[in-house]
């Protein structure tokens, strides 16, 4: 576009500002108003007001002539068509527009440019034809002026009325400005004609355009006799040739003789109403053509014609034209003889005869039938075939449609087949005939002087009773000779039949019977089925595949089968002659075209036929083998009139059918979109596969509906289809529907399984990336869900989840606003989407909002535990330690960042692994069985790559400077001294501080002190002689395995070693002091600590499906 457009506007405007400003406004403007609005404005002042600013802006304007408003493109015809009548120096730029508005998809713009085509070209050929030199400019503007006509006459066969009447109005104004005028008709002054173009003229010479005026007459004319005409053309035609007859009386005869064939010959296709209106114009046509002085000589013909069409006396009579202006016709025709004459008289003033050429004169008259002779010879030595074939082609146009008596009378056939003699016979007749054209013409000249010598005898009678008289006498006259011609004839015929009998049919053949006909019919198809070669290298191979096509759809089935077996043998090379034949089928169908006698099966339905070759066809191409059996099958369906029930049908099971590969399928969807007709069942039959039970076609079938469901005009009935079968899961048991061998599934079950869910939801889980909305769709059908059905979907939903986004807005909808039951649905949903990344602060914030208000199950938050505070996980630990043992290992999982480590993903986790431990051994008995925390601990010790040397001995470092200690501490001691030995020495560090802290004070966890001990001997020997002598007493007899190997270790003292330990200790040692005391602590033993399975505290459905991990 012009950058001056987009100029800054000043405060005042002139022309071209407001030029600039509206076109910017209309091409920014999203609606139709505005644009005319705009468009017109800008034509008012760019060819009325400013017409020196349209050179400038033209193309500007001209770029709306692209607008998908089909009103826009109107408005800018208009435009083109005043500019070039304005200002046709701008011609050679807006052809090409106006070509390519004429064939617009818009049937309104196509009308409006053929208007405007005929005023272009008018004021083209007056600017060319004014210009002192022609060019190149004007040469390429006429050269696509030529085109554009040419485009036009094809148009006149257009399927729209409207742009039939339009061509035939544009065809109209081409006659009449590519031909000469009347003299008689005053010339206005915009008129342009043949004689306004100069003859100097090269690029459109006179002769030329003439020539092509009469062509384009003679179209209009056969468009006018066309048997297929619509009323309305019928009528625009008969207006224009009416007014190309008044103003180019040349053209008379030829609209005279059209619209008299117009009345015994109208279309068939007319209502009753519909022939009263086109006879009616008619009348109206042939009384205006007979007020004008060149139909005078077909004033009978036309006043009969009159009459029968119902026309009053009255009217015929006042339609006559005025006595001057038939006597200024005869005047100009006897001037233009005159001038005629002249010429010739003035050609032969040399050969005025002296003398000498009168005496040659009489002895040329005595030598008149050499001279006849002459001329049959010559004519018998130049009759050719090809001269014979034209007098013949050109005679036709007069032969009436009935034999003549006088030709039934007369005619006899040559006797002899001899050539020569046939040849001379046939120079003779022409040679008579001439001259009794000759002598016809001499007597015309003869029946005027004396209808002369008749007037100036009698001067009282008028010139028509001196006709009428004459013809009178010329009649009886030709009565007698014709009395004496026939008794001549008569006489003549009477010798002759004695001499020659004529040659009868039916007394030299017999009939065939009707098996021999059948036979040679037969034999005649083979014959043309193996002329195929022949036929191609003699250019002939598209009338043989028509008669072969219109053979096989018309004649007997033995003829169909024939044909319909050549072509199955080769079908990769003869699918045209399949498609011919199939649209043959289909006019026949149609009413197109009707059936001959020939067809034996008048029953038969008119859709059998065509239903039975498509069918064969398609079988046909099946039985095919290689790449180019799909190719086929592709371009039969889309390339066929009309695909049948059947023909659907058995796509429908070639595309199920998975050897066949997924081009079948690709087809479907091609035909979903090429046939709007047939899309609902194309669309159906591909939407059955994607519940198939082979996965291969399920997938492709699912693929490809996608890619359709982006049209707006499918996307509709593609999401009710998947909602639809979504409700199916409510149901107790599989809906029949998705059985059948159709759907690869020819057993119908009364219980779901995978296969049966999946063909259900497939469709659904595809279609949610695209439109995520369908999400809430799947939370209110999993409430109404059996157990079973839950669980299924529960796996399935897994790939197609993982395309949400944790950011999607529909899935933090549904978490926010979680329908009551799905809640293990939301839970597996946001499991997956966080199992190999951190959730979001959104998604954490609505779970947690949704855990403290709605949903008191701790299992909500498993999938946002690592977006949880550290707080927040720990007072949350209790309820999840008493989840299943499957559960509470996917919590610590995530916690301890186990789940993800395929991934890639760093962990970040709330809490830390010592921090997890040290929590667990935190948690308070009344919220949680110590069972039930020892189990905890286990898992977490079972991960020995997260819980190292290191982490145990910092978790025992923390549980032992704790006040009180925790129940649990010499469990986890024993524990980290099994998994870990070499933390013997630590552990012995631990056991002596454990005495400070007077750890016999808690009995559960002296009881594990003394267990340890007990496992640490001897190494622990050195902690137990710090014990106070009670306490020893009471260790020893809670382990009294340890008494004896206790008092070898002393015994092995050294004697300054033994001073060093009390007597009171010794004695207890010795079992000289004995505490009477027992207890009972269930410690495992080392290496073996069993976990007791003990039914998870939390009341759960057992219908429900395992929460998140489980599966």
């Amino acid at each position: 576009m012009d950058p001056r457009i987009h100029r800054r506007t000043e405060p005042e405007k002139g022309p071209g500002d407001l030029i600039v400003e509206w076109l910017n406004e209309a091409s920014l403007s999203p609606g139709e108003d505005v644009k005319v609005a705009n468009l017109c404005k800008v034509q008012e002042i760019l060819i009325n007001k400013e017409p020196q600013l349209l050179p400038l802006y033209l193309d500007e304007a001209l770029q709306f002539s692209l607008d998908r408003n089909a009103e826009v493109r109107k408005t800018i015809t208009g435009f083109i068509e005043e500019a070039g009548v304005k200002q046709p120096e701008v011609i050679p730029r807006v052809v090409q527009t106006l070509l390519r508005l004429v064939s617009d998809e818009s049937s309104a713009v196509a009308k409006r440019a053929l208007r405007a085509s005929g005023r272009i070209l008018r004021a083209a050929l007056k600017w060319i034809s004014s210009a002192i030199t022609v060019t190149p400019e004007m040469e390429v503007a006429w050269n696509q002026l030529s085109a554009l006509k040419v485009q036009i006459i094809d148009m006149i066969d257009s399927d729209n009325d409207g742009i039939r009447t339009q061509a035939v109005k544009f065809l109209e104004g081409v006659v009449l400005i590519q031909t000469y005028p009347d003299p008689d008709i005053p010339k206005k002054p915009d008129d342009f004609s043949l004689e306004d173009i100069p003859l100097t003229l090269k690029i459109a010479r006179r002769r030329k355009l003439e020539e092509e005026a009469n062509d384009v007459m003679d179209l209009l004319i056969k468009f006018h006799g066309s048997p297929h005409v619509s009323s309305v053309n019928l009528m625009t035609c008969m207006g224009s040739l009416a007014l190309i007859a008044k103003t180019r009386p040349q053209f008379m005869p030829g609209v005279i003789q059209a619209l008299q064939r117009l009345q015994h010959d109208l279309p068939p296709t007319l209502s009753d109403s519909q022939v009263t209106s086109v006879q009616k114009q008619l009348k109206l046509t042939l009384l205006g053509l007979m007020k004008h002085p060149a139909s005078i000589e077909f004033a009978p013909a036309i006043a009969k014609q009159l009459t029968q069409l119902g026309a009053k006396e009255q009217e015929i009579v006042k339609a006559y034209p005025k006595p001057e202006d038939i006597r200024r016709m005869k005047k100009r025709q006897q001037e233009a003889a005159a001038s005629s004459a002249a010429k010739r008289v003035k050609i032969e003033t040399s050969l005025i005869p002296d003398e000498s050429e009168i005496v040659s004169g009489l002895v040329l008259t005595s030598k008149l039938p050499e001279l006849l002779e002459l001329s049959e010879s010559f004519i018998a030595e130049r009759l050719s075939v090809e001269i014979a074939t034209d007098l013949v082609m050109d005679s036709m146009a007069w032969v009436p449609d009935t034999m003549t008596t006088i030709f039934q009378r007369e005619y006899q056939p040559s006797s002899t087949t001899d050539i020569n003699i046939q040849r001379h016979t046939i120079a003779k007749l022409l040679a008579i005939q001439i001259r009794q054209a000759k002598t016809k013409k001499k007597k015309d000249t003869k029946d005027e002087d004396a209808v002369m010598e008749d007037l100036v005898k009698n001067p009282t009678i008028s010139v028509a009773e001196a006709k009428r008289e004459r013809k009178r006498e010329k009649d009886r006259e030709k009565e007698k000779e014709a009395k004496a011609s026939l008794e001549a004839h008569e006489k003549s015929l009477a010798k002759t039949r004695t001499r020659l009998k004529a040659l009868k049919l039916s007394e030299v053949t017999k009939p065939l019977s009707k098996e021999i006909k059948e036979k040679m019919l037969l034999m005649a198809v083979n014959r043309i089925l193996l002329s195929e070669k022949t036929a191609v290298f003699g250019g002939v191979a598209a009338i043989r595949s028509k008669i072969l096509t219109t053979l096989a759809a018309t004649f007997n089935p033995y003829i169909k089968e024939a044909v319909l077996r050549y072509i199955t043998d080769d079908m990769r090379n003869r699918l045209d002659l399949a498609l011919g034949w199939l649209y043959e089928e289909y006019a026949l169908l149609q009413g197109f075209q009707r059936r001959t006698t020939l067809c034996t099966k008048p029953q038969e339905a008119p859709h059998q036929a065509y239903n039975f070759l498509l069918c064969t066809l398609v079988s046909a191409i099946d039985l095919v083998q290689g790449k180019d059996r799909d190719t086929l099958l592709y371009r039969l369906y889309l390339e066929a009139p009309l695909i049948t029930e059947d023909a659907v049908e058995a796509l429908k099971v070639v595309s199920s059918d998975e050897t066949r590969g997924l081009m079948p399928l690709q087809l479907l969807k091609e035909m979903v979109i090429r046939r709007p007709t047939k899309q609902l069942v194309f669309l159906n039959v591909l939407l059955c596969h994607t519940g198939h039970e082979n996965n291969t076609i399920r997938e492709a079938a699912i693929q490809l509906v996608c890619q359709l469901y982006s049209r707006p005009e499918l996307s509709k009935l593609i999401e009710e289809y998947a909602v639809l079968y979504l409700g199916f899961l409510r149901l107790h048991t599989p809906p029949e529907i998705v059985f059948g061998q159709d759907r690869g599934r020819p057993q119908v079950e009364t219980q779901w399984t995978e296969s049966t869910t999946r063909a259900c939801l497939g469709l659904y889980l595809a279609l949610l990336s695209e439109h995520q909305d369908l999400i809430h769709e799947l939370a209110r059908v999993y409430t109404s869900m059996s157990a079973d059905v839950k669980r299924m979907v529960l796996r399935l939903v897994e790939g197609p989840v993982r395309s949400l986004g944790m950011g999607s807005p529909q899935l933090l909808a549904l978490v926010e606003n979680c329908p009551k039951g799905a809640e293990t649905l939301v839970t597996r949903i946001i499991h997956i989407l966080t199992e190999k990344s951190a959730p979001s602060a959104e998604l954490v914030a609505r779970v947690r909002e949704l855990y403290q208000t709605r949903v008191s199950d701790v299992r909500f938050l498993i999938p946002v535990l690592n977006g949880l505070t550290k707080k927040e996980v720990i007072a949350a630990l209790p309820k999840l330690i008493k989840l299943n043992p499957i559960v509470v290992k996917e919590v610590f999982n995530r916690l301890l960042g186990t789940h993800n480590n395929e991934s890639g993903v760093p962990h970040t986790s709330p809490i830390t692994p010592a921090e997890l431990l040290i929590a667990l051994h935190n948690i308070d008995p009344s919220k949680a069985e110590l069972k039930t925390i020892i189990k905890a601990t286990s898992l977490c010790f079972a991960e020995k790559q997260i819980y190292t040397q290191e982490t145990v001995a910092v978790v025992m470092q923390h549980l032992m400077e704790m006040t009180p200690l925790p129940t649990l501490l010499m469990r986890t001691v024993i524990q980290s001294l099994a998994l870990y030995p070499r933390l013997s020495g630590f552990v012995m560090n631990i056991l002596q501080r454990l005495i400070l802290k007077q750890v016999w004070k808690q009995p559960k966890v002296w009881e594990g002190f003394v267990k340890c001990c007990e496992r640490t001997q001897p190494q622990s020997f050195a902690v137990i002689l710090q014990l106070p002598p009670t306490q020893l007493a009471e260790a020893l007899k809670m382990a009294s395995n340890l008494r004896a190997p206790l008092l070898a270790h002393v015994e092995a003292f050294a004697e300054n070693q033994k001073a060093h330990i009390p007597q009171s200790i010794m004695d207890v040692i010795q079992g000289k002091s004995l505490c009477d005391m027992h207890d009972e602590f269930d410690i495992a033993p080392p290496g073996d600590y069993p976990i007791e399975q003990k039914p998870d505290t939390m009341e759960t459905d057992v219908s429900e499906p395992a929460p998140p991990g489980l599966d």
